[in-house]
């Protein structure tokens, strides 16, 4: 990959979780001159014009192939309608970075006419890149695994929260199932938590700004502290109070083996969607 001092980043695609980096990538300081969006939706190029981002494309042009980055920001079911029209089309010095789930990079580089594997960084980024809070874990194949390729992808990510490099690809299967799907399952815990607080008798909007400043601000604690999660629930559980029911009523319920349950299904299912996908 050629050295620039003001990279080029085109998306494929323009729905939100495109509109939530390149909007990341605006607040960040970087050129809206040097993004391009290509998505047929009237709705995505308006947003991106609105973001101040003026090269705007229903289909993708050459120029906009041959960007430093070229971002495949779209759902793994169009995958193949998507990108076999890009095929032996990207720039010699491109980078891929596709955010495609379940999709190797080894069927992204077939799609994409690239000769063995190509020049692709996967990565898994979350929802809360929409706030700019995201969790992003990448994998780089030895094509993409120049340090400029790297860290050009890593600042794209890291517009919109932080990120995590994975050494193999299956890696990225953990990384669906622990951060990439994550949020849900504490969506689901704050929705019982709220539960619980109305079957007690709280009103509900009492009981909604409950859960939700409790369960941001133990978030907020545990990320700012040097000591463990474990420590931190040990130090709120004191001998014979509150707290310490409710834990051992968790644990009766068997918390821990329910979790481990629910992200290894979480990973079987993204492995089953690349073979579902993936060409």
């Amino acid at each position: 990959m050629r050295r620039v001092t003001q990279p080029t980043v085109t998306f494929i695609g323009g729905g939100n979780m495109a509109r939530a980096i390149y909007g990341g990538l605006l607040d960040s300081g970087f050129t809206a001159t040097n993004i391009s969006i290509v998505d047929p939706s009237t709705a995505a190029q308006d947003n991106a014009r609105q973001a101040g981002i003026e090269q705007v494309f229903d289909r993708a042009p050459d120029e906009a192939l041959s960007a430093d980055l070229i971002v495949l920001a779209i759902k793994p079911q169009i995958t193949n309608a998507g990108l076999t029209p890009l095929a032996g089309r990207l720039g010699p010095n491109s980078v891929v970075l596709s955010i495609v789930a379940g999709i190797s990079t080894q069927s992204l580089a077939t799609l994409l006419g690239l000769s063995d594997s190509g020049p692709i960084i996967r990565c898994m980024p979350n929802t809360p890149a929409l706030v700019g809070e995201g969790m992003t874990g990448l994998y780089s194949n030895s094509h993409a695994g120049a340090a400029e390729g790297k860290a050009l992808a890593e600042r794209v990510m890291s517009s919109v929260g932080q990120c995590v490099w994975v050494e193999k690809e299956p890696d990225l299967d953990v990384v669906t199932a622990i951060s990439g799907s994550g949020p849900a399952y504490f969506f689901l815990f704050i929705e019982s938590l709220t539960d619980a607080a109305i079957a007690l008798g709280m009103d509900s909007e009492s009981a909604r700004k409950l859960a939700l400043q409790t369960a941001l601000g133990a978030s907020r604690l545990a990320s700012l502290s040097d000591e463990d999660a474990a420590t931190l629930r040990k130090n709120v559980t004191s001998p014979g109070g509150t707290t310490e029911q409710a834990i051992q009523s968790f644990e009766t319920s068997d918390i821990r083996g329910i979790v481990a349950r629910a992200t290894q299904a979480a990973a079987r299912r993204s492995v089953e969607l690349s073979q579902e996908f993936g060409v």
